[in-house]
């Protein structure tokens, strides 16, 4: 089996598919259509089937023209039709993995994926797991409901491997194509195809290890490293406010040592689809064992505890101004989770403006990014556009996004009170009005 399918991925007889076309899995799917495989693109949300077979693009870190070349050229398609899982011979499965209302792991898309796969899976097919989970989910979970309902053995009718996504959307340096990949089988055959067929869509480096877990826990770590390092120049951005220090001179003194230091940044709480969410997967499944994971959990914490934090500030500057938080106006400068992208995913503004509401403040927002967002089953809309005028009404201006498309000496000029939590008016003099997280 394995002389074979590396004799048809070196050939470019493979059909792909990729399950979930999401900011993961579209991306995936073009690159592996580009690299000259028939890839076959399936969703259950019949809207993102249409727009791809159309060749409309809604995300960000794809080129329009890419998507449209490859539909009509009939090389990549979509389906939310699960029987077409029978005419592919590598599967990547790139679904969400949410946390459930108590903070645990909810893998139902896996399982809800696994058992459609299962119905139509044939032999001499590889099948990946690129979503982000705890250590154990290919083999605990995935692994036994393909056999059970296909009938076939891993390792001897299929493969299976973990390879975790690496997607950082809004990054102009690292895309889909470009950035280095993980991958970890199940057994050293499976491990070798898997491989050889990233190898043959990438242009980044692929790195075998020895098993999924290994893979699993590799993609958990790199983003309890992250939530683990803001955790921590959050917990000092405090601290610096009550001793009067400047936390951000403060790292950019320290990140001048050329070893043992890389800069963090505090801001507003963390956000996106990975660094809030990974480390309660993993704390969940230590306890498994036994183990508590109190630097982990710690940092999470803090990290969960800043849009609560910010609203308090603006709070504080505002009674300096002589006005309560009731019936301030205030203006919120971006929704989305990080600078320059359309995503609010689990984004903490949107956090901070429930925490300023809660308050009885009255509160608008502006992100030229995001137009809309929902948030418990309304609609809320941005500002259509900023104007000198239109700033002064605000008794304060609060920046939790660092978008770029953003006149900030405009702010700074009209503004009455600025709480800039992203450091971005950083180079605009002068700054009476402005206060730094």
């Amino acid at each position: 089996m394995k002389k074979k399918l590396l004799d048809k991925i070196r050939k470019r007889e493979i059909t792909a598919g990729v399950i979930g076309l999401g900011y993961v899995g579209l991306p995936l799917a073009v690159e592996k259509a580009r690299a000259g495989f028939q890839t076959i693109g399936f969703d259950v949300q019949e809207e993102k089937v249409r727009l791809v077979n159309e060749g409309r693009n809604y995300i960000g870190d794809i080129v329009d023209s890419d998507l449209k070349e490859l539909t009509e050229a009939g090389t990549l398609s979509a389906t939310s039709d699960f029987s077409f899982v029978k005419d592919v011979d590598f599967i990547a499965i790139c679904v969400p993995t949410p946390l459930d209302k108590h903070q645990q792991p909810d893998t139902g898309y896996i399982r809800d994926s696994a058992l459609e796969i299962a119905k139509y899976l044939k032999r001499e097919t590889i099948v990946v797991l690129e979503s982000t989970t705890y250590p154990g989910t290919t083999e605990e979970l995935l692994k036994p409901i393909l056999e059970e309902y296909s009938g076939l053995r891993c390792g001897t009718d299929f493969y299976l491997g973990f390879s975790p996504e690496r997607v950082d959307p809004g990054n102009r340096i690292y895309k889909t194509k470009n950035t280095p990949k993980v991958v970890g089988g199940v057994g050293k055959d499976a491990t070798e195809v898997i491989a050889a067929m990233y190898r043959a869509v990438l242009d980044g480096d692929v790195w075998e290890v020895s098993s999924p877990a290994v893979a699993e826990m590799e993609k958990i770590l790199e983003n309890t490293y992250r939530n683990i390092n803001i955790g921590l120049v959050n917990e000092l951005a405090m601290l610096c406010d009550r001793m009067g220090i400047s936390l951000w001179e403060v790292i950019d003194a320290a990140k001048t040592k050329p070893y043992g230091f890389q800069p963090f940044y505090p801001g507003p709480g963390l956000g996106g689809h990975c660094i809030p969410l990974d480390p309660y997967y993993l704390s969940w499944k230590a306890r498994e064992y036994g183990f508590h994971t109190s630097m982990i959990e710690s940092s999470m914490m803090i990290n969960d505890k800043m849009p609560e934090y910010c609203a308090e500030r603006a709070g504080r500057i505002l009674n300096r101004a002589g006005k309560s938080m009731k019936d301030a106006r205030i203006l919120v400068l971006g929704v989305a989770y990080k600078q320059d992208i359309d995503d609010y995913r689990e984004s903490p503004a949107i956090r901070v403006i429930r925490e300023l509401e809660r308050e009885e403040a009255l509160v608008e927002y502006y992100d030229p990014w995001v137009p809309e967002y929902k948030d418990n089953g309304k609609r809320i809309k941005s500002l259509e556009a900023l104007s000198p005028e239109a700033v002064e009404e605000y008794d304060l201006v609060m920046i939790t996004a660092a978008h770029s498309n953003i006149d900030y000496e405009m702010i700074r000029a009209n503004a009455r009170a600025v709480f800039d939590t992203k450091n971005v008016m950083k180079h605009i003099r002068p700054r009476e009005n402005i206060e730094v997280l």
